[in-house]
């Protein structure tokens, strides 16, 4: 069996050679420590860092955030679901750079391909999706850039459902730091999300391949739970963090970093100082505790009792409170115990005088002198 699997994985290869060849010349953009970066807050959108923020860049295989959000959209509108069974096109199979080595014979659910797509980062997984959803990456293309324009990611312009630099006679896609926290923010919005961006292991084919996130801030920072790296060479080292602690959620995005550990420790900074600026809100924690009865314990003096009350408690003591088992009555009521301490008090003088009728006079005893 793994010697098949073997096989199927060297002819994928050999095959996707093709798909490498020609690729167009593009300007470098790639820079030290990155072309650009942001840290927002998600809850408020609120901008809390930012350096080039509006300056254009290559998403790489960041822009399969859209392809996840166009997805999850498409099962939220009932055109789609999870368990539905994708054909693997030979288009799909041919795609090269990060993959599962999806073969022609072979079908996948939508979420096993979800899982591929954000955790393998797998580019044949992307393009099997998108022809199953459109028909053809063009028409799933379409999808992606009316979305972006949507959601007023006016400097994003998609031109492949993968992100692999362009082949001879295509366009590189375009994107911003600023236009990548908006997209972030929208899938933030949905937790079924974090279902994908934030496993870091997740096994393939019955266990036959097993896939590993790209995103190391998934184990390095406490809190992240998504969502995309991406990489070619002009492009530089990308990503779009995100992390949520004390009821605060942040998206950083690094663009364009020529170092990967560099743009890792630049996230991870950003996201520091972000939850820095922002107070913790306890108020989401908080909702699920039990109410508590405000207390006067800043009071010093308690409120004076008014003339009825004293007279009250002046004539009846205060009587202890009968339970019926856990969570039961209890016995209070003011009338009943009047009463009861009424007919007490009339009985005293007959049980005396009975006692006194009945009793037997004494011997007196005789004392030996």
């Amino acid at each position: 069996m793994k010697r098949g699997i073997f096989l199927v994985v060297i002819c994928s290869v050999l095959l996707t050679q093709p798909a490498w060849a020609g690729r167009a010349k593009i300007n470098t953009v790639a820079s030290d420590p990155y072309l650009s970066a942001l840290v927002i807050d998600a809850g408020t959108g609120k901008t809390l860092v930012e350096e080039n923020s509006d300056t254009k860049g290559y998403p790489a295989s960041v822009l399969k955030m859209m392809v996840l959000l166009v997805v999850l959209e498409q099962v939220e509108k009932g055109s789609l679901s999870l368990d539905q069974m994708v054909q693997v096109t030979p288009e799909a199979a041919r795609m090269g750079g990060s993959q599962v080595y999806l073969d022609p014979q072979e079908q996948f659910s939508v979420e096993d391909l979800l899982y591929a797509l954000m955790i393998q980062s797998a580019n044949d997984a992307a393009v099997a999706l998108a022809i199953h959803i459109s028909g053809s990456k063009e028409s799933f293309i379409a999808l992606m850039n009316e979305r972006a324009a949507a959601l007023g990611m006016k400097d994003t312009s998609y031109y492949s459902v993968h992100g692999l630099p362009p082949s001879d006679g295509q366009q590189v896609d375009i994107t911003t730091a600023r236009d990548l926290s908006v997209l972030a923010m929208e899938l933030a919005k949905k937790k079924e999300t974090f279902k994908y961006t934030g496993t870091r292991e997740r096994e393939f084919r019955n266990g036959d391949f097993i896939m590993r996130t790209h995103n190391h801030l998934l184990t390095n920072f406490d809190g992240c739970d998504g969502f995309k790296t991406g990489y070619f060479k002009a492009a530089g080292f990308s990503i779009v963090a995100t992390a949520k602690r004390r009821g605060v959620r942040l998206i950083a995005v690094v663009l364009g970093s020529k170092d990967r550990k560099v743009r890792d420790a630049k996230a991870t900074e950003l996201l520091l100082k972000g939850f820095s600026m922002v107070p913790a809100r306890v108020e989401e924690e908080a909702a699920s505790l039990p109410v508590v009865a405000e207390t006067s314990i800043e009071k010093k003096t308690e409120p004076v009792p008014n003339a009825a009350m004293v007279e009250q408690k002046k004539e009846v003591p205060e009587a202890p409170t009968l339970v019926e088992g856990e969570g039961g009555k209890s016995f209070t009521d003011n009338g009943w115990l009047m009463f009861l301490l009424g007919v007490g008090v009339g009985l005293v003088p007959f049980i005396f005088l009975m006692v006194g009728k009945t009793r037997k006079p004494r011997r007196r005893s005789r004392r030996l002198m």
